[in-house]
């Protein structure tokens, strides 16, 4: 299992630091590079969405790769309001764009590409994570 905790301010400038961060983890075990992209998009959605609706200054980022099964976890944990994302009904996709209502996309995008995304409030910290198989 190898794991690595960052911290990085909640600035839109940070993520690309996030994703070379997971790249570089990811790179010794030859991971799928279609999961590759979908983890970095994740990244991207999640971390914007932190960044412009939380309120926090700082945004602690867990990764986890346990090289047995494949399985990369993403943890995303910010002392910001409390917002589960997971709660929003997903947008009507059948709409056409100019229909649909503005918002949503990303965390449906997110939900339709990980293996499981969770949600959890402890204390006075929001935990959002990712879970995405990347063999």
């Amino acid at each position: 299992m190898v794991q690595k905790e960052t911290t990085v301010d909640a600035d839109f400038d940070k993520g690309p630091y996030l994703t070379s961060l997971v790249e570089e983890m990811l790179e010794p075990y030859d991971p799928s590079p279609k999961a590759v992209i979908q983890v970095s998009v994740a990244i991207d959605e999640i971390f914007s969405n932190i960044v412009r609706y939380s309120g926090a200054a700082s945004i602690v980022v867990r990764n986890q790769y346990d090289e047995s099964t494949g399985m990369f976890s993403m943890a995303f944990i910010d002392n910001g309001v409390p917002y589960n994302p997971l709660d929003k009904k997903d947008p009507d996709v059948t709409l056409s764009a100019e229909d649909r209502q503005i918002g949503g996309l990303g965390i449906f995008l997110v939900k339709k590409t990980m293996d499981n995304v969770t949600y959890e409030r402890k204390g006075n910290e929001n935990y959002f994570t990712i879970y995405k198989k990347m063999k």
